[in-house]
């Protein structure tokens, strides 16, 4: 796994691997696009929008047909969080470190939030541990950035459209630029 240390790495894995099929017809990039739309949309803060657009980051460090077949749970919430560790804070890490355990969660607390996933999110909900249980979901409550995570879930589940998002990667270069951490800058 490479720990990012520029925008421009961010910028250049994206224009390297964003083309790879991300399981429900549409590329990576084209998701992490859509995502980061929708939270502009609600108009959630600029930290929770680039936690949007690279919630799946880690996806683009593995192997492509075990991801997209299903075999085994990358953990790419994890690799994602220490790709971008260098580079950001906990307002942009944290949702996307707690974005899988927020589908797990939202499958416990709401059993038709299950039913409403797509195929490809049930058959990584088994990979990823399935729902909470009661404990798994207090604990989860009581998580620093939870609610963001929540929200940047609905925007996971929603961003997988076949129309364009209408943007580019380089939009958000900006933004991201605003939210280095200061010993980078």
């Amino acid at each position: 796994m490479s720990i990012l240390s520029s925008l421009d790495q961010i910028e250049a894995l994206y224009a390297a691997k964003g083309g790879l099929n991300y399981g429900e017809g549409i590329s990576q990039l084209e998701h992490a696009l859509q995502c980061a739309v929708l939270a502009q949309e609600a108009g959630e803060p600029d930290s929770l929008v680039i936690a949007s657009l690279l919630h799946d980051i880690g996806h683009l460090e593995e192997d492509e047909a075990e991801v997209v077949q299903f075999e085994r749970d990358d953990r790419h919430e994890i690799t994602g969080v220490r790709m971008l560790s260098r580079l950001f804070g906990p307002e942009v890490l944290q949702p996307i470190a707690l974005h899988v355990a927020a589908k797990r969660y939202l499958c416990w607390k709401d059993p038709d939030y299950h039913a409403a996933l797509s195929p490809a999110s049930q058959a990584t909900l088994r990979l990823q541990g399935g729902a909470f249980d009661a404990d798994q979901a207090q604990k989860f409550e009581r998580a620093p950035f939870h609610r963001e995570a929540i929200a940047l879930r609905a925007f996971d589940d929603t961003g997988k459209r076949p129309e364009a998002a209408g943007v580019k990667f380089s939009d958000y270069i900006p933004i991201m630029r605003a939210l280095i951490i200061s010993s980078v800058n």
